[in-house]
């Protein structure tokens, strides 16, 4: 019984200095991750954040996880420089950053997803890399993903509002880039290259489509849909860039006439 005894002592104590000398041997290793929006700037606080997760790619552990935070960055530097290779443009700009322990080079899946303030809209991306001990992923911009879409917002008619028969239906959204940026006819981000068009549903069979026009206040637009008779609409609104390719969807939902 000793002599069991002595043999399971001796491998735990084999055990703990090995695991000893596997975090002895770990190295913190830097990532910062920026999100970018397509065509435009950082996502930041603004709109509360794009979600960073880095997990290991291969177990599926999630490493570190958080939000990008602070401004969208320089709108001269990122909309209007000439960028020569390897130049950083995201000086100062949102960013989350984590230091992790590993000892071995570890495949890391990065993902971000946002902007988290307006989920409806948000998108997701990721990409796969090797971090290898010691190796930092900060230099210049670090990590940047690109984020993809228009962050919709509908403004008018309230959720759930119910609507006289045979008067026209003001439809208003709020349409911004991902990072928050305006969008205006003649603008930095120009709303006459993208087509917002409202397509009308009745009780689920298509009306037909309306383009929405500028409201006259930035990042605001509208149109006037028929409500000739009582039952339940659904507007589906859609942009889409056609110089950039950027889309975004937005449904709207509401009833005519009377419960």
């Amino acid at each position: 019984m000793n002599t069991i005894r002595n043999v399971l002592r001796g491998m735990l104590v084999l055990a703990s200095v090995g695991l000893l000398v596997t975090n002895a041997g770990a190295e913190p290793t830097s990532v910062t991750v920026r999100v970018l929006a397509k065509d435009a700037k950082f996502i930041g606080t603004g709109m509360g954040g794009a979600m960073v997760e880095i997990r290991n790619a291969d177990t599926g552990e999630v490493l570190a996880s958080g939000l990008t935070q602070g401004g969208t960055g320089d709108t001269g530097l990122i909309m209007n420089s000439a960028h020569g290779r390897g130049q950083a443009i995201g000086e100062g700009a949102a960013s989350f950053a984590a230091i992790l322990d590993i000892a071995e080079p570890t495949r890391i899946q990065i993902s971000a997803e946002g902007p988290a303030d307006m989920p409806e809209s948000a998108n997701r991306v990721s990409l796969s890399q090797w971090l290898l001990p010691g190796k930092h992923l900060n230099n210049g911009d670090g990590v940047v993903l690109e984020i993809p879409g228009f962050a919709l917002q509908t403004l008018a008619p309230a959720t759930g509002a119910s609507l006289p028969v045979g008067s026209d239906v003001r439809v208003a959204v709020k349409m911004v880039m991902m990072c928050g940026c305006p969008i205006m006819p003649g603008g930095l981000w120009d709303a006459d290259q993208i087509e917002l068009s409202a397509g009308l549903f009745f009780e689920g069979k298509p009306l037909g489509d309306w383009p929405l026009q500028f409201a006259g206040e930035a990042s605001q637009f509208h149109v006037q849909l028929p409500a000739a008779r009582a039952g339940d609409y659904q507007v589906v609104v859609t942009a889409y860039d056609t110089v950039t390719g950027n889309t975004g969807l937005q449904r709207i939902n509401y009833r005519v006439g009377s419960d």
